[in-house]
Order: C-alpha cells, then sequence, then structure tokens
C-alpha cells in the first residue's frame, strides 16, 4: 500500500489559536507520541483521527498540561505553554472534555456547571453562563436539579462539554465525546458542535466515529505511531481512499 504524504496546510489569513509543532510527550519512559503537528483556528473543528494507540489522546493530554511536553513546542496565542500548569491553561481559555463522561454524578447538573465555573469566581456571571448552556442543551435546562447519576450516557456526555464551556474557552479539547452513544444521539453532539464553532469556539476533536465527526471538520489530522501522517483542509481531502490510507496504510504495511 502505498505511504500516504503529509499535505501542506492551507492557509485561509488567520492565525491559529493552538500550534502544536513536532510534539513529543508520554508517559514517563514510555513516548507515546514522538512527531505530531496539528494547528485549530478561531471558528474552526480539526478533527483527530488515528487507531487506538496512535497517540491521540496523550496529544490533547499534553495541551491540558497533563503530560509533559518532552520536545517540539505547543503555543496558545503565540506563547509558550511549556511550563504552564493545567489551571493556568484554563484562565488562558484551553477547555477539556476527558473521555468516558467525566461528571460527578452524585450532584445535581446545575451543580456541576457552577463547578465548571470555578475560574470565573462571581456566582451571579455564573449563574447567567449555566442559561447560556441550557439554550445550548435544553434538555440540562429542563433536568438542572435532577442528579447526573440520574442521567442517560448521551445526556451525562452534553453535561460534560457543557461543564466545559461553563468557564468560557476559546478553544476547546473534545476526546471521543460520541463513544458509547446510539448514532441518533451522536448525531446530536456533532450538530452542537457545529453550532459551537459558528459562535468563534475553535475546537480540537478525537474521533472514532470518523464519518460523523468528519462530516463537520474543517482540517483533518491523521496519526499512526505517534506521528502525523495526514493533514490536510477537508475540502482538499476529495478522495476518500487518501483518508482511509493514511489511517489504515502505514500500520498496516
Amino acid at each position: 500500500m502505498a505511504t500516504v504524504t503529509e499535505k501542506t496546510e492551507q492557509q485561509d489569513g488567520t492565525e491559529p489559536l493552538l500550534d502544536v509543532r513536532n510534539l513529543a510527550t508520554g508517559y514517563g519512559d514510555l513516548k507515546v507520541v514522538r512527531d505530531v503537528s496539528v494547528s485549530v483556528r478561531p471558528g474552526q473543528i480539526t478533527v483527530l483521527l488515528g487507531r487506538n494507540g496512535a497517540g491521540k489522546t496523550t496529544t490533547l493530554r499534553a495541551v491540558a498540561g497533563l503530560n509533559r511536553i518532552d520536545g517540539g513546542e505547543v503555543r496558545f496565542e503565540g506563547l509558550s505553554l511549556a511550563k504552564a500548569p493545567p489551571h493556568d491553561r484554563v484562565r488562558r481559555g484551553i477547555g477539556y472534555v476527558q473521555e468516558g463522561k467525566r461528571v460527578f454524578r452524585g450532584l445535581t447538573i446545575e451543580q456541576n456547571l457552577l463547578l465548571g465555573g470555578y475560574t470565573r469566581r462571581r456566582r451571579v456571571s455564573l449563574e447567567q453562563e449555566a442559561e447560556r448552556i441550557y439554550e445550548l442543551f435544553p434538555v440540562l435546562g429542563e433536568r438542572r436539579d435532577a442528579a447526573a447519576a440520574s442521567m442517560s450516557g448521551g445526556q451525562q456526555q452534553m453535561l460534560a462539554i457543557g461543564q466545559a464551556l461553563m468557564a468560557h474557552p476559546r478553544l476547546l479539547l473534545l476526546d471521543e465525546p460520541s463513544g458509547g452513544l446510539a448514532p441518533v444521539i451522536v448525531a446530536e453532539v456533532m450538530e452542537r458542535l457545529t453550532a459551537l464553532k459558528e459562535t468563534g469556539l475553535a475546537i480540537l476533536l478525537v474521533e472514532q466515529a470518523v464519518e460523523a465527526s468528519y462530516a463537520i471538520a474543517d482540517h483533518v489530522v491523521v496519526l499512526d505511531s505517534g506521528r502525523t501522517v495526514l493533514s490536510a483542509p477537508v475540502a482538499e481531502v476529495d478522495d476518500v481512499t487518501v483518508l482511509q490510507e493514511a489511517y489504515f496504510g502505514r500500520a498496516g504495511a
């Protein structure tokens, strides 16, 4: 099978909000990511694809500050994040929704949301922000006093996204938001992500639901064995076999 070469990113005149170049990171002595480059611009969705173990989640964790940057650079608004702790990255405008619908199951929906906005401090502004989340996800508003544990998997995923949005990020990192959800709920989540990018939010999305995520993305990056093997605007990847070769080619070659 032919090797897929990386396509050069097309510039559209806007500077990347997030710019990751030649990133190397991992867990202790285990180097999972060896050479990953990805950028995200305001009002755009960049989808990060790749098989299990390719380094997708590890890349997100490095951007969020949960994994040490061992090589390359991660810049947000042009400034290096190498020494910034996770809480400082939240204050700068980076939100992170980890895989697995991580919410406080014993708390109500509203309590979960208010905790998500802890960096905003003023309760009045938090309550106003919660109302904005209820407009985006009406089911949360309808059940605001219900315990998170009583919600379906899809509703918990919406709550996890809403919780991250409470801090008013400019960049949202999303790890497998469709995991374990029914197709109709996956479609609803993707619809909400499209609405969010239209507000100017930059989104870096890790997904296994390739078709659903590809349909809403502006840019696609494929990882294989901790390296970027394809990076291109979605509009330029007009042949699905190119994407398939990037996704399966190197590991299967």
